[in-house]
């Protein structure tokens, strides 16, 4: 009888934290999907690079809410059992508040499991796959970005300025500056006409009757031609492409740390400069992955004190209220706590230990608690 009703305490946690979390999930991606139409509104990506960079993200939005989520459904189970005086049934059966509080640990431990994999592993690989959408993609949608007398700046190191664009796509009096083939140099190119083609997979910009200038320190030379074109997958996108931090693998970044620590110096590689300036970041991204998940269990012991008082008992509303604060205010210490990283700092010790402390002083003060038995 027991595990039944365990069982059907647990499942409505469950089923409330999924539908929360599947609801919130959702939402959240959509105001961020759009935020990320600048792509291809900006950027020239194709669609199907910004759907999967925005799908990719999932992960991560779910990863960020966790905590929240899982507060708000053990609160609101708890709460809503002793509103409708369900949570009788547990004493009345001689469960006792001990074994009662057990089983909401066992629970919040399998979602820190959960928690500790998704950002462990599932996220940081998540986010470097959505970012190698964008590191291997074209400007596919380029030619839509060329408007009349704008100047686009869209891929690195071009400048393209166009007079008039017509219907049929012919450019007018184009301008460009072209800064890619020399660090030292530019290079100006002016035509009366152009058009952009796509050739295979890749994108040309046809000029016909101008000239080429070509800048430096010393001297200037000008060309003129009949026509010429220019190979437009030779410039990269503007977009960020070298991997951040947090889409860094733990690995990588546990041998950035170990490093320091061992050797006193970092080292480089081509996606990744493990040094002085990056070290305080690596540290307070391990510090996320590794010690945030245990407010996860601090945050289901504080929702377990709602069945120290009884909804007949003076003032169980502000007792309730009290709690639900003192979980946001949990929720939130495990984000402030992050910026108070750094690399060599001797704060981090208690910082990293606080979690650990914080909920064996929760779950002590249950045990110890005058109305924690039923009587």
């Amino acid at each position: 009888m027991k595990k039944l009703i365990f069982r059907k305490f647990i499942l409505d946690i469950t089923l409330f934290f999924l539908i929360s979390s599947l609801s919130i999930t959702l939402i959240v991606w959509v105001i961020q999907a759009v935020n990320y139409l600048d792509f291809v509104s900006e950027d020239g990506h194709s669609f199907k690079v910004y759907f999967v960079y925005s799908l990719l993200n999932l992960p991560k939005i779910f990863s960020k809410i966790v905590i929240f989520l899982f507060f708000i459904s053990c609160f609101y189970t708890v709460s809503k059992y002793e509103e409708n005086n369900e949570i009788l049934i547990f004493w009345t059966n001689g469960i006792k508040k001990t074994q009662f509080i057990n089983n909401i640990i066992k629970f919040s431990i399998i979602v820190f499991i959960l928690q500790f994999v998704l950002i462990f592993f599932v996220v940081p690989k998540t986010l470097d796959l959505a970012r190698s959408q964008i590191r291997n993609s074209n400007i596919d949608y380029f030619p839509s970005l060329i408007k009349s007398k704008q100047f686009i700046d869209t891929v690195s190191d071009l400048t393209i300025f166009v007079d008039k664009k017509k219907n049929n796509g012919l450019l007018k009096n184009i301008f460009l500056k072209d800064e890619k083939f020399d660090s030292k140099k530019s290079k100006i190119i002016s035509a009366k006409e152009g058009a952009i083609i796509k050739k295979r997979d890749d994108y040309y910009l046809i000029l016909y009757d101008g000239q080429i200038t070509n800048l430096d320190k010393k001297n200037t030379n000008i060309f003129t031609f009949d026509k010429t074109e220019i190979n437009l997958s030779n410039y990269t996108s503007k977009s960020i492409l070298h991997p951040k931090i947090q889409e860094l693998s733990s690995f990588t970044l546990l041998k950035c740390l170990l490093s320091f620590i061992n050797n006193n110096s970092g080292y480089s590689t081509k996606t990744f400069d493990c040094n002085l300036s990056s070290i305080t970041p690596t540290t307070q991204e391990l510090f996320k992955r590794t010690i945030i998940p245990i407010y996860i269990l601090i945050v289901g012991f504080v929702a377990s004190c709602l069945i120290i008082k009884s909804k007949n008992e003076k003032n169980y509303n502000i007792f309730k209220y009290s709690i639900f604060f003192i979980g946001i205010i949990c929720i939130l210490l495990s984000e402030v706590t992050i910026q108070l990283i750094s690399y060599q700092n001797f704060e981090n010790l208690f910082i990293a230990t606080f979690p650990y402390l914080l909920s064996l002083l929760i779950y002590f003060y249950l045990i110890i608690s005058p109305k924690f038995y039923y009587k």
